[in-house]
């Protein structure tokens, strides 16, 4: 038995690929657009890396995809519950009288993340490899609480 994908109205290739593509251009621009206009990003940021965030049983995980940025153009901060990413990307040199098609962001970017009270902010690690920065925050010991015993009189 094959499974089959049920499409009710099957659009011609061509016009699937429109749609696709002004699917794919207003999402990024409203991403784009969102993470921009946040009060505090109006003056960091030129752009903004994608940031998948993850909880596991011991930490929380940021991956965020910069590619072309070295280890050395990005800064990680965390004060006051406030974990901070920003560096900078900068831009190939460009050759005169050339033609070309520009697709990805450069100059300065940031993102902030409001930390759960339960993260360890003294054991933060982070890593780089293949273009994606992986930003571990280890969790805290739960708090138990304590039992008190009655003496007896």
């Amino acid at each position: 038995m094959s499974v089959i994908h049920f499409q009710p109205a099957r659009r011609s290739s061509w016009a699937a690929q429109v749609q696709r593509d002004l699917e794919r251009a207003f999402d990024l621009n409203w991403r784009r657009w969102t993470a921009l206009d946040a009060p505090e990003n109006r003056e960091l940021s030129d752009w903004a890396p994608a940031v998948d965030v993850r909880e596991i049983d011991t930490a929380f995980v940021l991956n965020v995809d910069i590619p072309g940025v070295a280890a050395q153009d990005v800064e990680i901060t965390s004060d006051k519950g406030v974990l901070t990413i920003s560096g900078k990307r900068t831009a190939e040199t460009e050759e005169p009288n050339s033609y070309n098609r520009v697709e990805r962001a450069y100059g300065k970017f940031a993102r902030r993340f409001t930390l759960p009270e339960s993260a360890n902010t003294d054991a933060i690690a982070a890593k780089t490899a293949n273009g994606v920065l992986t930003v571990t925050i280890p969790k805290r010991e739960a708090v138990q609480p304590r039992r008190i015993k009655i003496a007896a009189a």
